[in-house]
């Protein structure tokens, strides 16, 4: 009998688009490799240019949907996006908790390309008491962090600061996306107990994504799902980004899409 391919566990919502969420997890850890496990947090009506409306599913759906794939298969890695509503903070958290050793990614997704909101303030702070400190790595872009880290009425942090404080929650370790700094270059740095342990510089690419993010965290999943270590699974993982983005696709009206088996296409 053949050995299955690493396998990752994605809790995320749908997007019907195709450029994000649960669909931009799937195709990035099939890309990659992987066989993605999905559970469903949430349903989106979206397209390419923003999200118009959320639902969030009941907690004990989200829950019951992991624990009934967890039973059946060993999962590799945990992979944590869009959640919806602090039950299923809640209900993600107690069921991650059950499985320690397995690691776990986290990406903060707080809003849409388009600014729409995915996170309230109270699901923030769900996050940051009940999910970071089992998180083994924190993917979120300099707004997130800046989000997630400054108290109420402080002035800009730096994003060391931001990501010292997030260590400080518990995550074991934090990259830090400079997609949004204005950077001649886009800088992306890897947070540890110990500092800085690397810092990656690609070219800004002329367009804005969709599922630029999420592609990022599973991809990083997918890695480490794969026996990578974090510094390693980390490099791989924004190369195999930075190509899907610089190979990407405009299919609609809003913005492009990461083509996530750009590798295909080149071999053909």
């Amino acid at each position: 009998m053949n050995q299955p391919p690493p396998i990752v566990l994605c809790f995320s919502a749908t997007d019907p688009s195709g450029g994000a969420g649960l669909q931009a997890d799937l195709l990035t850890l099939a890309s990659m490799g992987c066989h993605p496990l999905s559970v469903v947090t949430a349903v989106t009506i979206q397209d390419t240019a923003g999200i118009e409306d959320i639902m969030a599913l009941d907690s004990e759906w989200v829950a019951d949907q992991a624990r009934c794939v967890l039973e059946d298969m060993a999962v590799h890695a945990f992979k944590i996006g869009v959640m919806g509503s602090i039950e299923n903070i809640a209900a993600i958290a107690e069921v991650v908790s059950d499985y320690p050793d397995i690691p776990l990614i986290l990406d903060p997704v707080l809003s849409s390309g388009r600014g729409d909101e995915l996170a309230t303030e109270e699901m923030v702070d769900a996050m940051k008491s009940l999910l970071i400190s089992q998180t083994t790595l924190v993917t979120p872009n300099s707004i997130e962090a800046r989000y997630l880290a400054q108290e109420e009425h402080e002035e800009d942090l730096g994003l060391a600061r931001c990501a010292e404080r997030i260590l400080d929650m518990g995550a074991e370790y934090v990259l830090v996306t400079g997609t949004h700094e204005n950077t001649p270059q886009v800088i992306n740095t890897l947070y540890g107990g110990s500092g800085i342990l690397r810092t990656d510089s690609w070219n800004r690419l002329p367009h804005s994504y969709h599922g630029s993010g999420c592609t990022l965290a599973s991809a990083i999943a997918a890695a480490v799902a794969m026996g990578l270590d974090i510094m390693t699974a980390v490099e791989k993982a924004q190369e195999y980004t930075w190509n899907t983005l610089d190979s990407g696709f405009r299919p609609g009206m809003g913005q492009h899409i990461p083509d996530r088996f750009f590798w295909a296409r080149e071999d053909a």
